[in-house]
């Protein structure tokens, strides 16, 4: 006996009789479906009350038998959800519609995700008969945007006269053509952003708009070109989703019309949660976390911050190494998968403990060596300043212009991964080390922060904080607190600071004297101007006097030479 799938609860003896008599049709391949086969459909839905389907092969047998509800039909798992570059699957599904609907969403996604040769709908009358056929096959997005299936109907019976066979034959050729001269816009393809916030929480568009705008500069930054974003508001998150399974049908969608291959959640997805969504479709799923330890990997040089960023992609991956799914698979190369790279992700948990075990001995190895280095440099007596702030406020920019250096700027999130330090020389031979640090992030992932942890050691032994805030950014304010945040775990909140208010050309002269507010502990700058930061030299001067009093009077130390 062969098996019939999905809802097959309280069927009758003679209604699973009838469902089992589906296996012995056969459709030919130049035609959709068949008479024969139409008719035991119908028969087998009058006799069970539910939706009934079955996939055929092209060959023409019945591959499966599904059942459903009265109102929707859930196909079973049927292998790996993506078809060979420009192939369908090479089953199309052929379902009953009780109550005479046109072809739903559910069926569109399935014919889409699934790359199902097509589905057709046979609308049935409330007495039971045929009344029309609606089918759809998928087509290749001449334009982003355009819908990736084409859907014909509802037919009379009579009137569906498509050649099935030659129709997919030049589809396939078709796609294939196309998968071989479409162009990369992106290195690492194209992604939808996704946000689901409370709708209890206040300002809750507004803190939405805000998380959505920092999640589409770290894709930018991570070479993912942003196709579209989705904001859901829910009274709360839902725990296998995150979103509603309607929403995220939806997106799936969406991703398909705009030919996207990655869906970035601003959220941390629990294993679960990504082994769930990934499960839904062929398309990359990427938390926050996962993206930002990406923009790591890429930019980390030195050895230090290489080794910080694999331990902190291993302990992000240990638990998901027991999820028994190929979402794992699917981080090979590109957005997600950088790093370690896919065999130390793919590891056994025990290998992978081992390797952690490994990397914090030699990270504690080498943070010795950066306490010694920094030992030597108290020794000649010289203050240390350190510039912190939110990532891509402007702080290596600020340090070039004070020290005349040529450190690295770019306009993106976190170019900046390692500790870069400079010497400035004030008059009457006076000088400080300028040092420039990691740049923070509002909900920094906690194994990353754990990792980086000692690259800030650099920074509990100045004397002075200089705290760079971009002035112009619309979420300022929640960037200076997301600062202080890091600054009191890290325990630096004692450490004298001056606020230095950068990017002072983008703001109005109104908008300059309402953000500076008669201040004495700050200073609005623009980074890029060497001269406009001269105030802020003053300031420096003004706090470091005393500490430079102190220094003359102190033994002098022989002078030994600054590793940068």
């Amino acid at each position: 006996m062969q098996r019939i799938e999905g809802n097959t609860a309280g069927l009758s003896p003679h209604a699973t009789k009838t469902l089992q008599r589906l296996y012995r049709r056969k459709v030919a391949l130049e035609h959709i479906t068949s008479a024969e086969l139409n008719k035991t459909l119908i028969e087998a839905s009058r006799e069970s009350g539910r939706q009934v389907g079955v996939l055929v092969h092209r060959s023409g047998q019945i591959d499966r038998v599904i059942v459903g509800n009265a109102t929707r039909l859930m196909l079973p798992d049927i292998g790996r959800l993506r078809a060979a570059e420009g192939r369908f699957r090479a089953l199309r599904l052929i379902h009953t519609h009780l109550f005479g609907e046109d072809l739903t969403r559910d069926d569109f996604l399935d014919l889409v995700r699934l790359r199902l040769d097509l589905v057709c709908a046979l609308q049935l009358t409330s007495a039971g008969d045929l009344r029309g056929v609606h089918y759809a096959y998928n087509t290749p997005c001449a334009h982003d945007g355009d819908a990736p299936y084409h859907a014909v109907g509802p037919l009379h019976p009579g009137e569906l006269k498509v050649d099935f066979g030659k129709l997919i034959s030049g589809l396939e050729d078709e796609f294939a053509r196309l998968s071989k001269t479409r162009k990369v816009t992106a290195k690492d393809g194209r992604a939808i952003l996704v946000h689901i916030g409370s709708r209890k929480a206040r300002y809750a568009l507004l803190t939405a708009e805000a998380r959505l705008r920092e999640l589409h500069e770290l894709a930018r930054t991570a070479g993912v070109e942003v196709m579209d974003t989705f904001v859901q508001l829910r009274e709360r998150l839902d725990p296998r989703f995150v979103a509603g399974k309607g929403k995220i049908d939806e997106i799936i969608l969406r991703a398909f019309e705009l030919d996207a291959t990655t869906i970035i959640f601003d959220h941390n997805l629990s294993p679960s949660q990504a082994s769930s969504i990934s499960k839904m479709s062929d398309l990359k799923v990427i938390d926050r976390t996962q993206l930002i330890l990406d923009i790591f990997a890429q930019r980390a040089e030195s050895s230090d911050g290489k080794l910080q960023v694999e331990l902190a992609q291993l302990k992000y991956s240990l638990p998901r190494l027991a999820m028994k799914d190929d979402s794992l698979s699917r981080l090979t190369g590109g957005i997600g998968g950088r790093g370690p790279g896919e065999t130390k992700l793919e590891v056994g948990r025990r290998r992978a403990r081992d390797r952690v075990a490994s990397l914090e001995a030699r990270l504690k190895k080498l943070a010795k060596q950066r306490r010694q280095r920094r030992r030597k440099r108290k020794r000649q007596n010289v203050p240390i300043v350190s510039i912190v702030g939110y990532t891509n406020a402007g702080k290596s920019t600020l340090l070039n212009a004070l020290t005349k250096s040529e450190v690295l700027v770019e306009d993106k999130l976190f170019a900046t991964l390692d500790t870069r330090s400079r010497r400035l020389r004030f008059p009457e031979d006076r000088e400080v080390v300028i040092t420039d640090t990691v740049g923070f992030i509002r909900d920094l992932p906690k194994d990353l922060f754990a990792a980086f942890r000692a690259t800030f050691e650099e920074t509990a032994d100045a004397d002075l904080l200089l705290h760079v805030i971009d002035a112009g950014d619309p979420d300022r304010d929640q960037h200076i607190a997301a600062t202080e945040t890091l600054l009191t775990r890290l325990s630096l909140h004692h450490i004298p600071k001056l606020t230095v208010l950068n990017k002072a050309d983008l703001l109005d002269p109104e908008d300059r004297d309402r953000i500076l507010g008669g201040r004495s502990d700050a200073v609005l700058i623009s980074a890029i101007k060497r001269d406009a930061t001269r105030p802020l030299l003053a300031l420096i001067a003004e706090q470091l006097c005393e500490r430079w009093a102190a220094a003359a009077l102190s033994p002098k130390k022989g002078r030994s030479a600054l590793r940068n």
